[in-house]
């Protein structure tokens, strides 16, 4: 068995680290408190969140101990890193909302058994220190020449950057400092944008308290477009949070991922041993049942074991089953789902009858937006315009067509944008 850092390496997680030497010696020397911080900006988080999630997960399951921030103090102010514009600035109400959301949906991923990880916010500790306490303590430490050099930093000048967002590093590094002296915190993982804060909070640590510190990033995940990963063919973020992002359509998305992506997927998303995913996902063979085992391992992994096989079972039924016999080896749960042994549930959207009798007409183009096929009617439209949608299996080839109670049998009709993206509407 390889160790633990060439599993990260293997798997795609290393993209930076302060000393690859002393992190493996860190690693191998028993057990390893190590954080990572998430910023409640929503009350959910999405897939472009998850990386860091399952470098969490792997090195919990080695015996490491997490310590899962959440940013209830950070967030007030906006971390400026891969924005080209400041964020909103959320009331405390908000954020704190958030911050309980984003705790539980965490703890979903991560086990909250005695000792097996710390869930933290740091309002905690930075919302009760003095400003003047907070600049004599660290404020010496931090050169202004270095801060003005990180990319996070250096990408915003041009468009301004506000004095509240510059201070965004110090606190980052504030919460390792705190986590070294309370909890004992000797590491922090991070996306490769996070890198120039999470090295200040390294620097950080050393000149306060002495202790060696290490830290390790993440690579920024891109689709085949060289977009940032995480959201479907209409522009939607693919969320956690089943009020946001149905099971299907959460299924759906890892479904209809790219073929040169499914390995790298299947190696961050699903816990398959590499040696299995390297032979899934040789597009030499069946390419599809690799789509089907990634999609029902991201979707477990999320919403757990039945709601991934109904989704896998839907959408065999719906569009076809790669590996109906189960022929391609694998060690994943799909291969004991039953595809006549689950109750298939089509994703709904329900159209209040106010909707439908609109004096002004519901289009096909809002009603792809309302039920969440699309971002917005614009977008709708520009789906229409390019032959991917149809009711009842009839294209729809006019942007500007209604939708009537005539188009409805039983109550119900069904909405497709796409290959593989489709609605049962019901009027309720």
């Amino acid at each position: 068995m390889m160790n633990l850092f060439d599993e990260l390496k293997a798997r795609g997680f290393c993209y930076q680290c302060t000393d690859e030497a002393a992190v493996r010696k860190l690693l191998d020397a028993g057990k390893v408190r190590f954080y990572v911080g998430f910023d409640p900006t929503g009350n959910s988080l999405h897939v472009g969140h998850l990386l860091p999630v399952m470098a969490m997960r792997l090195m919990q399951k080695a015996g490491h101990v997490p310590i899962v921030l959440v940013g209830g103090a950070t967030a007030r102010i906006g971390d400026p890193s891969g924005k080209q514009s400041v964020r909103p600035i959320l009331t405390v109400e908000e954020v704190d909302s958030n911050a309980e959301c984003l705790r539980r949906q965490l703890a979903h991923f991560i086990s909250e058994e005695q000792g097996k990880a710390f869930f933290v916010n740091n309002a905690d500790w930075l919302c009760k220190i003095g400003y003047i306490d907070m600049l004599r303590e660290v404020g010496h430490i931090f050169s202004v020449n270095r801060m003005l050099g990180q990319d996070s930093v250096k990408q915003r000048l041009e468009n301004g950057l506000s004095f509240l967002e510059f201070n965004y590093s110090i606190l980052q590094a504030y919460d390792f400092l705190h986590l070294n002296q309370t909890l004992d915190c000797k590491m922090q993982f991070g996306g490769q944008d996070q890198w120039g804060n999470m090295v200040a909070g390294t620097e950080l640590v050393r000149r306060k308290s002495g202790s060696e510190v290490e830290c390790m990033t993440i690579p920024l995940l891109l689709d085949a477009n060289g977009r940032k990963f995480g959201k479907t063919a209409g522009g939607n973020n693919v969320w956690l949070s089943t009020e946001r992002t149905s099971v299907f359509d959460y299924y759906q998305f890892w479904r209809n991922s790219e073929d040169a992506q499914v390995e790298q997927l299947l190696l961050y998303f699903s816990s398959l041993p590499v040696e299995e995913i390297i032979r899934l996902a040789d597009v030499s063979g069946n390419i599809n049942r690799a789509k089907e085992i990634l999609a029902f391992e991201a979707t477990m992994l999320a919403h757990g074991r039945a709601a991934a096989a109904e989704a896998y079972v839907t959408a065999g039924t719906k569009f076809g089953f790669a590996d109906r016999d189960n022929k391609v080896g694998t060690t994943s749960l799909i291969a004991q789902v039953k595809s006549d042994s689950v109750e298939i549930e089509l994703p709904t959207y329900v159209l209040s009858p106010a909707e439908l009798d609109d004096a002004a007409g519901l289009t096909v183009s809002r009603l792809l937006a309302l039920s969440g096929l699309c971002k917005s009617s614009s977008d709708g439209r520009r789906l229409i315009q390019g032959n991917a949608v149809s009711i009842n299996d009839v294209k729809i080839t006019d942007p500007s067509a209604k939708v009537t109670g005539a188009l409805f049998a039983d109550n119900a009709l069904v909405l497709k944008a796409g290959k593989k993206s489709f609605r049962k509407i019901l009027i309720g």
